[in-house]
């Protein structure tokens, strides 16, 4: 999952949402320096990983994309994921995604003096650029997926990704439609996340 659906995913509460922005950051011992709550979060984000890493609908994405992003190609269905959250937000959430995404900016900057220096740069152009909105369009993801390939110590080809969700876009939209529901049951059951005033139904 990518930054959108982890936030997603801690529901309303504050400390799991902190610590599901900040996890990638934080290495080690560092944890330590966390309340308990937001430790929470920092492990939730980690279990998300580890259960849509591991998960055979997924599996089917990464296959697919295997060919042409190799080991990338866990990275490349993180942002594809994003992109159909964001596309079709309103079948999971009963507020709009630029009231979401304006409310989650708020809340990271009112505590971002406690982040690592890392998510405080990610979050000032995350909320300059909208990246939580953008995601919807192919474009957000391209430029998403730009940026992840000039950050590997690698060639990935990321930054062409876009054309593979282009290509067979209904394909990976029925692999994320129907691993979301089982994440959202996943997160439910193991971390109590309370989705009242988030979701649906």
């Amino acid at each position: 999952m990518n930054y959108l659906a982890h936030l997603y995913l801690s529901g309303n509460d504050t400390d799991l949402l902190i610590g599901n922005f900040i996890a990638d950051a934080v290495k080690g011992r560092q944890i330590n320096a966390f309340s308990e709550k937001i430790q929470a979060g920092i492990k939730l984000h980690r279990q998300i990983d580890m259960f849509m890493d591991a998960h055979p609908i997924i599996e089917r994405g990464k296959e697919a994309l295997r060919p042409k992003f190799q080991k990338f190609s866990g990275i490349v269905m993180d942002v594809f994921a994003d992109h159909f959250l964001a596309k079709d937000w309103d079948l999971y959430s009963n507020i709009s995604l630029p009231e979401f995404a304006e409310n989650t900016y708020q809340l990271l900057h009112q505590h971002k003096d406690g982040f690592p220096e890392k998510c405080r740069y990610t979050l000032h152009y995350m909320s300059m650029q909208d990246w939580l909105s953008n995601y919807q369009h192919i474009e957000g993801i391209r430029r998403a997926l730009t940026g992840l390939a000039h950050r590997s110590s690698f060639r990935s080809g990321m930054e062409n990704a876009h054309k593979e969700l282009e290509r067979h876009y209904m394909f990976y939209h029925n692999v994320f439609h129907e691993f979301l529901p089982e994440v959202i049951l996943f997160v439910d059951n193991n971390r109590n996340v309370n989705y009242r005033d988030l979701l649906i139904g």
